[in-house]
């Protein structure tokens, strides 16, 4: 068995006719060109796109298949160069018991069970075509259909504030609106790493998924996994999730929390950071506060330590966020080093600086090493790299 990082939440901007599937992606975010990118740019060994439920997605799979340029796998999934696609599709659940909204990814084996799923869907969504649209049914029918088609299934980014399964103050348990014994994974989100996370014992029983959540070409695997899988496919990540002989997750690749949008409880009129529990901000008054993700999680915290012990979680900053790091330097890199992820685990800084200046080539070796300083993020807005030699850039 052999280790792979893959990164398994990834969306599409726009299809192959030039039309919007997400609409808050990037134009550029083609399905053609999230490939090319995961696999000659990134290094990833696997990715999950979750706009497979929409046709036109489909379609331009099927065109990459007939031209010879992908090929679906007997284990499950389609193959595009050094890179496994899995399909997948973000659903937005919503019904009076789940007091939603609340996303999930659902993957599925096979272009033939994707497009079973789509037709499914489109008696339970009123756009099939966009990204992320809101299913009109119960989180256990949804698994259920899922399971029908042998599929997997996430509750995606728990913890953030919308749109999360524990971000909204209603919900203190995922059997309020999920069958537990049918859940896979758990996505962490931006904003939480793996100790936060095992506050709750009710999750001690799931792998963590650490995915980039990309709207982007250039936000693909900002947060990944090393999967120990025989060979990249749909059916070796099913087993993987569930530790079947030796495979496994061995490791999450994540920002550091505090760089996440909604790590601190900050107040949305004047951005400064207040108490979780104030009903007014300490600082203006307002009312209008958005709760982080560090507080909530203490909130749902039962104290219960997890027995069993997790792969490490690694804090990493995505190379675009390395102060001084821009595209001439990004593409000396890529030139050497033929991909991000070599660039990220395995080049000395000697051999960077063959290249690139040497103050940026020990920024990157003090974010391996997780030196880098970080100013906190919160209410909606990123938190922030420090330069350890310039401050705030």
């Amino acid at each position: 068995m052999d280790h792979y990082f893959v990164d398994m939440h990834i969306h599409i901007g726009r299809d192959m006719d030039n039309k919007p599937v997400k609409i808050t992606g990037a134009k550029s975010l083609t399905l053609t060109n999230v490939l090319k990118e995961s696999s000659r740019n990134k290094g990833m060994g696997m990715i999950g796109v979750i706009d497979c439920h929409v046709p036109a997605v489909q379609h331009e799979i099927n065109t990459l298949i007939k031209f010879g340029k992908a090929k679906e796998l007997d284990g499950g999934g389609i193959r595009f160069e050094e890179v496994t696609l899995l399909l997948g599709s973000e659903i937005e659940i919503y019904d009076v018991s789940s007091q939603g909204p609340i996303h999930v990814l659902c993957f599925l084996p096979d272009l033939q069970r994707m497009a079973q799923f789509t037709e499914w869907l489109t008696q339970r969504m009123t756009n099939i075509n966009l990204s992320s649209q809101r299913y009109y049914g119960t989180g256990k029918e949804l698994q259920y259909r899922v399971k029908e088609l042998d599929g997997i299934f996430v509750p995606a980014h728990v913890f953030t504030p919308f749109k999360s399964l524990y971000g909204k103050g209603v919900r203190k348990s995922l059997t309020e609106v999920f069958d537990p014994d049918l859940i896979d994974g758990i996505e962490l989100g931006l904003s939480s790493d793996t100790t936060m996370a095992d506050n709750l014992a009710e999750l001690h029983a799931y792998p963590f998924l650490t995915n980039s959540d990309a709207h982007s070409l250039a936000k693909i695997a900002r947060e990944y996994q090393a999967v120990k899988m025989d060979t990249p496919s749909f059916k070796e990540f099913l087993w993987a999730l569930h530790g079947v002989e030796g495979r496994g997750i061995t490791a999450n690749y994540g920002m550091n929390p505090a760089l996440g949008k909604y790590h601190l409880t900050i107040c949305n009129e004047c951005n400064q950071h207040t108490p979780a529990d104030s009903i007014k901000c300490i600082h203006c008054g307002s009312t209008k506060i958005t709760k982080g993700v560090a507080d909530r999680i203490q909130e749902l915290s039962d104290g219960e330590k997890n027995k069993k012990s997790r792969p490490p979680y690694f804090y990493q900053v995505p190379l675009e966020y390395i102060p001084y790091l821009g595209k001439k330097t990004y593409e000396k890199l890529l030139q050497k080093f033929n991909n991000e992820m070599n660039v990220i685990h395995k080049a000395s800084q000697v051999e960077m600086e063959e290249v690139i200046p040497s103050k940026i080539a020990k920024s990157i070796i003090q974010m391996r090493e997780g030196k880098l300083s970080i100013q906190a993020g919160g209410g909606g807005k990123y938190g922030k790299v420090i330069s350890n030699d310039t401050g705030p850039l």
